[in-house]
């Protein structure tokens, strides 16, 4: 990019030079012309050499290139040295746009892992998650990165999916359970026996989707290509009836119809075409990223005028990603011991949710009244709290513990609390929805 860059500003200097101060001596004029017209038009010379070793003869860049050499030999250098510019400067802008996207999703997930702990003979060890094999077995730390999908041998925990799947309640695992490479490990340690390499991954096939986005042109970009194949030979007979058999039936001579051809060739080169549409893509990939929107390429955004309905998953699209207290529920205690409770029991926990109870009760946690924490994977937790028991989770804990309570109807995570064994309320939590949603 930054190569293209230079070249346009480097051609485009020369150009003004030789078009601002004309030199008398017009071989300096012209040597100026054909110096900005090869640093910003050697590629497409190349290229449809290239294609005309290959049998495709008649598409754009055949037709530029026969258009602006004729222009220069018809004496319209600037003509040909603007069609080259004008054309570079158009694909220029549309890759930064989609550079720019590409680079903003990419950072946004952030989701490739930088190591992998393989363990072997009972000891873990640090290596590229690219020399795993299958069924290696691997130990994912809290706070690590899975590296690579498998299936959990050993230990339980929760794990953030969001980079994933957009959800931002993590997922409880444990084992039996299959876990995927860009999760994040919230809690507890698991042992992975891996069931796919890094190439085949999730999390490969994802940055690979984002690294390859601008490679999918529209279908309005691809329509230069098929209308070349059929347009170009059509100017190119026009040009060439124009140059040899009008001049048999007219009194003009064979250079003033060779010129007329060849100006014929310059006036139909579909440069317009060309710049036009990889603007019209720039501007609109440049304008949604200024509105937060990241489009991975033009395709997209032309698919996007076809839609006539949008389905949102409101979690960390339409919602904050930010838990809160909606409501405190509490039986035969206050609030405040309600809380109290449950932010002892969640005191060591990462969950999102536990983030909300702790924020909500801010005031410091006495450790030393914590005597024991037990987390039961897909239910909630068992804690002893000064010597009373509590149980913090859903309402299939309660009912593993044969505790009698009323469920509660509410839109939102709603968790359900026992002090020794008995039913003292419940909390609602919820996502909060963004101001502009």
């Amino acid at each position: 990019m930054k190569k293209r860059i230079i070249k346009i500003i480097v051609a485009l200097m020369i150009f003004l030079i030789a078009l601002i101060f004309k030199f008398d001596n017009n071989l300096i004029n012209n040597i100026l012309f054909i110096v900005s017209y090869l640093i910003v038009g050697i590629e497409i010379l190349f290229e449809a050499t290239k294609n005309i070793t290959k049998g495709k003869l008649f598409d754009e860049n055949f037709l530029m290139s026969i258009a602006t050499i004729g222009a220069f030999i018809i004496g319209e250098a600037p003509e040909a040295v603007a069609v080259m510019l004008f054309y570079q400067i158009g694909e220029t802008f549309q890759n930064y746009a989609v550079e720019k996207s590409k680079k903003s999703i990419a950072d946004l997930m952030n989701i490739k892992p930088d190591y992998a702990n393989i363990y072997v003979d009972g000891k873990d060890e640090k290596i590229n998650p690219e020399n795993v094999k299958i069924n290696d077995l691997i130990i994912v730390k809290p706070g690590e990165k899975i590296p690579l999908d498998g299936i959990v041998i050993d230990g339980s925990s929760n794990i953030d999916t969001k980079a994933l799947t957009g959800e931002i309640i993590p997922r409880s695992i444990t084992i039996n359970d299959e876990v995927l490479s860009g999760s994040i490990n919230l809690s507890g340690v698991i042992k992975v026996r891996v069931t796919k390499t890094f190439k085949q991954s999730t999390v490969s096939k994802i940055l690979d989707l984002v690294e390859n986005a601008s490679n999918k042109k529209s279908k309005s970009e691809n329509f230069i290509t098929k209308f070349a194949s059929f347009y170009t030979p059509i100017v190119v007979f026009i040009a060439l009836i124009l140059a040899t058999v009008v001049p048999l039936i007219t009194d003009a001579s064979f250079n003033t119809w060779l010129y007329r051809a060849l100006s014929f060739l310059v006036v139909s080169c579909p440069c317009a075409l060309v710049i036009s549409i990889p603007l019209s893509f720039f501007g609109g990939i440049g304008g949604a990223s200024k509105l937060g929107i990241l489009i991975k390429g033009s395709n997209y955004l032309e698919l996007l005028s076809k839609a006539d309905t949008i389905v949102f998953d409101k979690t960390g699209t339409l919602t904050k990603g930010i838990f809160e207290i909606q409501k405190i529920n509490s039986i035969n205690v206050t609030d405040e011991e309600l809380l109290k409770y449950v932010c002892y029991a969640e005191n060591y926990s990462l969950h999102p949710i536990a983030t909300a109870v702790k924020n909500k009760y801010n005031k410091k946690i006495d450790n030393k009244k914590i005597k024991s924490i037990k987390e039961i994977a897909g239910l909630g937790i068992e804690a002893k709290i000064d010597n009373h028991k509590i149980l913090v989770g859903n309402e299939k804990l309660l009912e593993k513990h044969k505790i009698n309570f009323n469920k509660f109807n509410g839109v939102g995570t709603i968790i359900y609390v026992a002090l020794d064994n008995k039913y003292i309320g419940n909390i609602l939590i919820s996502d909060t929805i963004k101001n502009d949603a």
